[in-house]
Protein backbone atom coordinates (compact mmCIF):
# COMPACT_ATOMS: atom_id res chain seq x y z
CA UNK A 1 0.00 0.00 0.00
CA UNK A 2 0.96 3.54 -0.73
CA UNK A 3 0.98 4.13 3.21
CA UNK A 4 3.76 1.96 3.54
CA UNK A 5 6.21 3.56 1.45
CA UNK A 6 8.73 6.36 3.00
CA UNK A 7 7.16 9.55 2.77
CA UNK A 8 9.29 11.38 -0.09
CA UNK A 9 8.36 8.24 -2.48
CA UNK A 10 4.74 8.59 -1.70
CA UNK A 11 4.87 12.23 -2.54
CA UNK A 12 6.42 11.22 -5.61
CA UNK A 13 3.98 9.10 -6.71
CA UNK A 14 1.25 11.02 -5.95
CA UNK A 15 2.86 13.65 -8.21
CA UNK A 16 3.20 11.19 -11.41
CA UNK A 17 -0.96 11.84 -11.98
CA UNK A 18 -1.32 15.26 -11.33
CA UNK A 19 1.83 15.79 -13.61
CA UNK A 20 -0.38 12.98 -16.32
CA UNK A 21 -3.22 15.72 -16.03
CA UNK A 22 -1.28 18.60 -16.62
CA UNK A 23 0.39 17.11 -19.93
CA UNK A 24 -2.76 16.01 -20.53
CA UNK A 25 -4.10 19.43 -20.24
CA UNK A 26 -2.08 21.12 -22.16
CA UNK A 27 -2.07 19.15 -25.15
CA UNK A 28 -5.66 18.90 -25.31
CA UNK A 29 -7.67 21.31 -27.65
CA UNK A 30 -9.23 23.97 -26.26
CA UNK A 31 -12.56 26.00 -26.63
CA UNK A 32 -10.50 29.35 -27.83
CA UNK A 33 -9.47 31.90 -31.36
CA UNK A 34 -6.40 33.30 -30.70
CA UNK A 35 -6.44 36.35 -32.95
CA UNK A 36 -3.66 39.60 -33.73
CA UNK A 37 -3.70 42.49 -35.56
CA UNK A 38 -5.04 41.98 -39.44
CA UNK A 39 -4.43 43.56 -42.24
CA UNK A 40 -5.59 46.98 -43.27
CA UNK A 41 -6.95 48.98 -46.42
CA UNK A 42 -7.41 52.27 -48.01
CA UNK A 43 -10.91 52.28 -49.67
CA UNK A 44 -9.84 55.03 -51.55
CA UNK A 45 -7.74 52.94 -53.20
CA UNK A 46 -7.34 50.04 -55.17
CA UNK A 47 -7.55 46.38 -54.23
CA UNK A 48 -5.79 43.78 -56.04
CA UNK A 49 -6.18 46.05 -59.17
CA UNK A 50 -9.66 47.44 -59.03
CA UNK A 51 -10.89 50.78 -57.13
CA UNK A 52 -12.58 49.86 -53.86
CA UNK A 53 -15.03 52.17 -54.52
CA UNK A 54 -16.54 52.94 -58.12
CA UNK A 55 -19.10 55.56 -58.55
CA UNK A 56 -21.67 56.12 -61.68
CA UNK A 57 -24.17 58.87 -61.71
CA UNK A 58 -22.70 61.62 -59.71
CA UNK A 59 -18.98 64.00 -60.25
CA UNK A 60 -16.50 61.71 -58.44
CA UNK A 61 -13.48 64.40 -56.95
CA UNK A 62 -9.89 63.26 -57.00
CA UNK A 63 -9.33 62.27 -53.34
CA UNK A 64 -5.72 62.31 -51.00
CA UNK A 65 -4.64 60.59 -48.00
CA UNK A 66 -6.38 57.06 -47.08
CA UNK A 67 -8.97 56.08 -45.16
CA UNK A 68 -7.81 52.53 -44.11
CA UNK A 69 -10.54 49.88 -42.97
CA UNK A 70 -9.06 47.28 -40.33
CA UNK A 71 -8.85 43.38 -39.32
CA UNK A 72 -8.32 41.50 -36.96
CA UNK A 73 -6.72 37.86 -38.11
CA UNK A 74 -7.97 35.01 -36.08
CA UNK A 75 -6.61 31.12 -35.73
CA UNK A 76 -9.19 29.30 -38.05
CA UNK A 77 -12.30 27.37 -36.94
CA UNK A 78 -11.00 24.22 -37.41
CA UNK A 79 -7.74 25.04 -35.45
CA UNK A 80 -6.79 23.55 -32.45
CA UNK A 81 -5.58 25.92 -29.80
CA UNK A 82 -3.55 24.15 -26.91
CA UNK A 83 -3.03 25.58 -23.23
CA UNK A 84 0.79 26.31 -24.65
CA UNK A 85 -0.96 29.10 -27.25
CA UNK A 86 -2.97 30.74 -24.52
CA UNK A 87 -0.43 30.86 -22.14
CA UNK A 88 1.78 32.45 -24.91
CA UNK A 89 -0.87 34.98 -26.46
CA UNK A 90 -2.22 35.82 -22.77
CA UNK A 91 1.18 37.93 -22.08
CA UNK A 92 1.54 39.09 -25.42
CA UNK A 93 -0.36 42.97 -26.35
CA UNK A 94 -0.42 41.88 -29.67
CA UNK A 95 -2.16 38.81 -29.14
CA UNK A 96 -5.97 38.14 -27.53
CA UNK A 97 -7.56 34.74 -26.74
CA UNK A 98 -10.93 34.61 -27.57
CA UNK A 99 -14.05 32.20 -27.03
CA UNK A 100 -14.08 30.36 -30.02
CA UNK A 101 -17.71 30.73 -30.09
CA UNK A 102 -17.62 34.38 -30.12
CA UNK A 103 -15.47 34.77 -33.48
CA UNK A 104 -17.57 31.20 -35.44
CA UNK A 105 -20.83 30.00 -34.87
CA UNK A 106 -20.52 26.64 -33.30
CA UNK A 107 -21.48 23.65 -35.84
CA UNK A 108 -20.83 25.28 -38.99
CA UNK A 109 -18.15 24.32 -41.37
CA UNK A 110 -15.46 26.53 -43.23
CA UNK A 111 -17.36 27.03 -46.20
CA UNK A 112 -20.70 28.01 -44.09
CA UNK A 113 -18.88 30.69 -41.85
CA UNK A 114 -16.63 31.88 -45.24
CA UNK A 115 -20.22 32.48 -46.82
CA UNK A 116 -21.69 34.12 -43.85
CA UNK A 117 -19.22 36.25 -43.20
CA UNK A 118 -19.16 37.51 -46.93
CA UNK A 119 -22.71 37.62 -46.70
CA UNK A 120 -22.53 40.54 -43.91
CA UNK A 121 -19.94 42.10 -46.03
CA UNK A 122 -22.21 42.52 -48.78
CA UNK A 123 -25.26 43.45 -46.23
CA UNK A 124 -22.20 45.94 -44.73
CA UNK A 125 -21.18 47.82 -48.12
CA UNK A 126 -25.02 48.18 -49.01
CA UNK A 127 -25.91 50.25 -45.58
CA UNK A 128 -22.86 52.02 -46.03
CA UNK A 129 -24.14 53.06 -49.36
CA UNK A 130 -27.53 53.87 -48.50
CA UNK A 131 -25.82 56.16 -45.19
CA UNK A 132 -23.54 58.32 -47.01
CA UNK A 133 -26.07 58.37 -50.18
CA UNK A 134 -28.41 59.70 -47.17
CA UNK A 135 -26.16 62.05 -45.84
CA UNK A 136 -25.03 63.66 -49.02
CA UNK A 137 -29.14 64.38 -49.70
CA UNK A 138 -28.68 62.03 -53.13
CA UNK A 139 -30.90 59.46 -54.85
CA UNK A 140 -30.19 55.93 -54.57
CA UNK A 141 -31.84 55.66 -58.00
CA UNK A 142 -29.79 57.84 -59.50
CA UNK A 143 -26.14 57.19 -58.17
CA UNK A 144 -24.65 53.94 -58.04
CA UNK A 145 -21.62 52.44 -56.02
CA UNK A 146 -20.02 49.71 -56.53
CA UNK A 147 -17.63 48.37 -53.52
CA UNK A 148 -14.74 45.95 -54.13
CA UNK A 149 -12.87 44.35 -51.25
CA UNK A 150 -11.58 40.26 -51.92
CA UNK A 151 -11.34 38.08 -49.22
CA UNK A 152 -12.46 40.19 -46.41
CA UNK A 153 -16.02 39.28 -44.32
CA UNK A 154 -18.12 40.86 -42.01
CA UNK A 155 -19.36 44.00 -41.26
CA UNK A 156 -16.65 46.00 -39.47
CA UNK A 157 -15.74 48.15 -42.19
CA UNK A 158 -19.13 50.15 -43.02
CA UNK A 159 -18.23 53.19 -41.34
CA UNK A 160 -14.99 52.99 -43.80
CA UNK A 161 -17.32 52.38 -46.68
CA UNK A 162 -19.21 55.56 -46.11
CA UNK A 163 -16.66 58.02 -45.56
CA UNK A 164 -15.09 56.93 -48.61
CA UNK A 165 -18.01 57.49 -50.74
CA UNK A 166 -18.31 60.94 -48.74
CA UNK A 167 -14.79 61.97 -49.74
CA UNK A 168 -15.19 61.24 -53.59
CA UNK A 169 -18.59 62.70 -53.76
CA UNK A 170 -18.71 65.76 -51.03
CA UNK A 171 -16.47 68.78 -51.72
CA UNK A 172 -13.53 69.40 -49.16
CA UNK A 173 -11.56 66.42 -48.25
CA UNK A 174 -12.09 64.30 -45.37
CA UNK A 175 -8.46 63.04 -44.59
CA UNK A 176 -6.38 66.47 -44.43
CA UNK A 177 -4.01 64.10 -46.91
CA UNK A 178 -3.20 61.76 -43.65
CA UNK A 179 -3.80 58.10 -43.18
CA UNK A 180 -7.26 57.52 -41.24
CA UNK A 181 -7.99 54.58 -39.58
CA UNK A 182 -10.80 52.89 -38.10
CA UNK A 183 -13.42 50.67 -38.05
CA UNK A 184 -17.43 50.34 -36.36
CA UNK A 185 -20.25 48.68 -38.27
CA UNK A 186 -22.98 51.35 -40.34
CA UNK A 187 -26.64 50.68 -40.33
CA UNK A 188 -28.58 52.72 -43.21
CA UNK A 189 -29.56 55.56 -40.95
CA UNK A 190 -26.02 55.85 -40.29
CA UNK A 191 -25.64 54.78 -36.54
CA UNK A 192 -22.55 54.08 -36.37
CA UNK A 193 -22.29 49.94 -34.13
CA UNK A 194 -19.81 48.18 -31.85
CA UNK A 195 -17.21 45.59 -33.68
CA UNK A 196 -14.75 43.47 -32.05
CA UNK A 197 -11.09 43.39 -31.36
CA UNK A 198 -10.49 47.24 -31.37
CA UNK A 199 -7.32 46.75 -29.08
CA UNK A 200 -5.79 44.75 -32.34
CA UNK A 201 -6.80 47.04 -35.10
CA UNK A 202 -5.59 50.05 -33.22
CA UNK A 203 -2.29 48.06 -33.57
CA UNK A 204 -3.07 47.08 -36.67
CA UNK A 205 -3.52 50.84 -38.05
CA UNK A 206 -0.33 52.15 -36.26
CA UNK A 207 1.52 49.70 -38.28
CA UNK A 208 0.24 50.75 -41.56
CA UNK A 209 0.75 55.03 -41.16
CA UNK A 210 -2.48 55.72 -39.48
CA UNK A 211 -2.26 58.80 -37.07
CA UNK A 212 -5.88 58.61 -36.66
CA UNK A 213 -8.26 55.96 -35.28
CA UNK A 214 -12.20 56.36 -35.54
CA UNK A 215 -13.80 53.94 -32.64
CA UNK A 216 -17.37 53.16 -31.75
CA UNK A 217 -17.84 55.52 -28.74
CA UNK A 218 -18.97 52.33 -26.84
CA UNK A 219 -15.70 50.87 -27.67
CA UNK A 220 -13.17 53.66 -26.32
CA UNK A 221 -11.78 51.42 -23.38
CA UNK A 222 -11.38 48.81 -25.19
CA UNK A 223 -9.41 50.78 -28.35
CA UNK A 224 -7.21 52.76 -24.85
CA UNK A 225 -5.95 49.14 -23.45
CA UNK A 226 -3.41 48.58 -26.45
CA UNK A 227 -3.18 52.63 -27.43
CA UNK A 228 -0.40 52.63 -29.75
CA UNK A 229 1.94 55.80 -29.36
CA UNK A 230 0.94 58.49 -31.48
CA UNK A 231 -2.06 56.95 -32.98
CA UNK A 232 -5.31 59.68 -31.78
CA UNK A 233 -8.62 57.81 -30.80
CA UNK A 234 -11.41 59.39 -32.12
CA UNK A 235 -15.33 58.29 -30.61
CA UNK A 236 -18.17 58.26 -33.19
CA UNK A 237 -21.82 57.34 -32.57
CA UNK A 238 -22.62 58.14 -36.18
CA UNK A 239 -21.56 58.71 -39.76
CA UNK A 240 -22.26 62.24 -39.49
CA UNK A 241 -20.22 62.97 -36.24
CA UNK A 242 -17.25 61.60 -37.99
CA UNK A 243 -17.68 63.32 -40.87
CA UNK A 244 -17.63 66.57 -38.50
CA UNK A 245 -14.53 65.58 -36.75
CA UNK A 246 -12.37 64.70 -39.97
CA UNK A 247 -13.65 68.03 -41.27
CA UNK A 248 -12.51 69.56 -38.14
CA UNK A 249 -9.54 67.84 -38.00
CA UNK A 250 -8.62 68.61 -41.36
CA UNK A 251 -8.92 72.52 -40.53
CA UNK A 252 -6.88 72.28 -37.23
CA UNK A 253 -10.12 72.56 -35.40
CA UNK A 254 -9.04 70.26 -32.56
CA UNK A 255 -10.57 71.89 -29.72
CA UNK A 256 -13.75 70.55 -31.89
CA UNK A 257 -13.06 66.69 -31.88
CA UNK A 258 -13.91 64.58 -28.96
CA UNK A 259 -11.22 61.87 -27.69
CA UNK A 260 -11.81 58.68 -25.87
Amino acid sequence: MLSSLPRHRALALCALPVAALFAVVGLAPLPYAIAQPGTTADVLGKDKGREVITITGAPVRPTEGQLRMTTILATGPSTEVDLGDVADAWFRADRAVLPRESVYPSGKSDAEIEKRNLGQMKQSQDAATLAALDYLKLDPEEVKVNLHLADIGGPSAGLLFSLGIVDKLDAGNLTGGKVIAGTGTIDADGTVGAVGGVSLKTQAAARDGATVFLVPKAECSDAQAEQPKGLRLVPVTALSDAVASLRALEQGQESKVPSC
